[in-house]
């Protein structure tokens, strides 16, 4: 394999052990997986707190199906509600909640804590900032 091959396969493997990671603690102390933080999270940032399930779905690079089935479960806990687009009455929005809202912000600190010490764990805290910054971004 390529020196490249091998750095990519290294980065993936790396990024699969971070979820992991992160998905591991969220679960076990929020009952909540990572895509359902990720979408917590899309939710809370978009104006509103809400979007359409084929905006969450293409913000978190997941189908139709599983963003269906991940929103049910967000319904039944109570983080999120599902509401028909005034609009558009075929159009469904996902809304996050209060009790969505509260349940994000007491798992932050933990995520980004678990996040900082997997990326410092798995060396790729200096990957990042440099990747980041030759793109012009703050890491």
């Amino acid at each position: 394999m390529s020196t490249r091959g091998d750095l990519w396969l290294r980065l993936v493997q790396s990024v699969a052990t971070v979820e992991t990671e992160l998905g591991r603690i969220l679960q076990d102390q929020y009952g909540i997986g990572l895509s359902d933080y990720r979408a917590l999270e899309a939710l809370e940032r978009a104006p509103k707190s809400e979007l359409r399930m084929q905006e969450l779905a293409a913000h978190l690079q997941l189908n139709q199906s599983s963003v269906s089935r991940m929103v049910e479960r967000l319904e039944r806990s109570g983080l999120t509600i599902r509401d028909l687009c005034p609009d558009d009455k075929r159009g469904v929005y996902t809304v996050l909640t209060d009790k969505g809202r509260t349940h994000l912000a007491a798992a932050r600190p933990e995520y980004e804590q678990a996040l900082e010490a997997a990326i410092a764990k798995h060396g790729g805290g200096d990957a990042l900032a440099a990747a980041f910054a030759s793109a012009g971004q703050a890491a």
